[in-house]
């Protein structure tokens, strides 16, 4: 059986340490990510990279001068600002290089909302490649689906879940132990039909038969 090796991409967008704080907590990562200006996040929380990633237009000096000075090993990635991929990217290709298999982005949804929809559809691309890939804030829990799952109520990220096709259409989605059931149901993207579903009991389950969603575990 393959080693799971998680890692952290700590991105540059708006963060909540508050929240960072606790989430992090009680989780450990075998490799941390920073990406540009998420360094800044990444010392504020007093965690240590294995990597850091980006083209460092958005990072106070004084912090990068820090890292720059650091004993540890650190292996940097500099790129230069005009470049095809997104820095967040960059990370992420970085990390599977480093061998994670489960990923959690942190800093990936506050700031430019072109960045927060890229980052969505980089975790198609993680699906994709195998990797195992969730955005969190101090609301929401996203990833991306291309097969059925179950939600235990007691690891749900909060009340509410969400579908919504990220692919031209989702054929057969079937809800069983949610409060809005379907039945083989085909949806389209331009639908709200999926949002704010909640589970009824311990447990509720998502089939469908082809296509590909978006899962937001959600609170208000």
């Amino acid at each position: 059986m393959k080693k799971e090796i998680t890692g952290l991409i700590v991105t540059g967008g708006t963060m909540n340490y508050g929240f960072a704080g606790r989430f992090l907590e009680n989780r450990t990562f075998d490799k941390v990510i920073a990406v540009d200006g998420g360094l800044a996040s990444l010392h504020k929380l007093h965690l240590k990279p294995d990597a850091i990633v980006g083209d460092f237009d958005t990072v106070d000096p004084e912090v990068l001068a820090e890292y720059k000075s650091c004993p540890d090993e650190i292996t940097w990635e500099i790129h230069r600002p005009e470049k095809d991929e997104t820095d967040t990217e960059l990370a992420l290709d970085t990390a599977i290089k480093l061998g994670c298999t489960k990923l959690i982005l942190l800093g990936a949804t506050g700031g430019r909302m072109d960045h927060f929809i890229g980052n969505i559809h980089l975790l198609y691309a993680c699906l994709k490649k195998g990797v195992e890939a969730a955005i969190a804030d101090e609301k929401n829990w996203i990833t991306v689906l291309d097969r059925g799952r179950t939600f235990a109520a007691e690891e749900v990220k909060g009340k509410y879940i969400s579908f919504l096709p990220l692919s031209g259409e989702v054929k057969g989605i079937t809800l069983t132990g949610f409060k809005y059931p379907l039945h083989k149901k085909d949806i389209d993207i331009g639908t709200s039909l999926c949002i704010s579903n909640e589970l009824t009991g311990e447990k509720g389950t998502i089939d469908f038969d082809s296509g590909t969603l978006i899962c937001v575990e959600s609170h208000d």
